[in-house]
């Protein structure tokens, strides 16, 4: 069973059709203010993180969308966001190797 798992999982990544996380689009980053922004607004945004932690004692989330490819290039994006006590956006960064995003970040 594992050698079968293990072979579909190579198909797909051969066929540059294997995701990982959560599509979103980076414009969402500009809805995010510090201070304001709660982490009720984010699920209603984008849904539930795809991983949560603690940085410094702060609630963290993570989202992320990761497209991979085994003969292709693999992008891959991260919405990081640090929270107060009080359940809003401490602090957030967002990174992105896809085209399009480093395109709207370069302006």
């Amino acid at each position: 069973m594992k050698k079968l798992i293990l072979i579909l999982g190579l198909g797909f990544l051969a066929a540059g059709c294997a995701t990982i996380g959560t599509r979103f689009d980076s414009d969402v980053t500009q809805k995010i203010k510090t201070g304001v922004t709660t982490q009720a607004d984010l699920k209603a945004l984008l849904g539930e993180p795809n991983r949560v932690g603690v940085d410094d004692g702060d609630v963290t989330w993570t989202y992320l969308y990761y497209k991979l490819g085994l003969f292709r290039k693999q992008d891959e994006k991260d919405l990081y966001l640090r929270f107060d006590a009080a359940k809003t956006v401490k602090s957030f960064s967002f990174n992105s190797t896809f085209p399009e995003d480093k395109a709207k970040l370069a302006k």
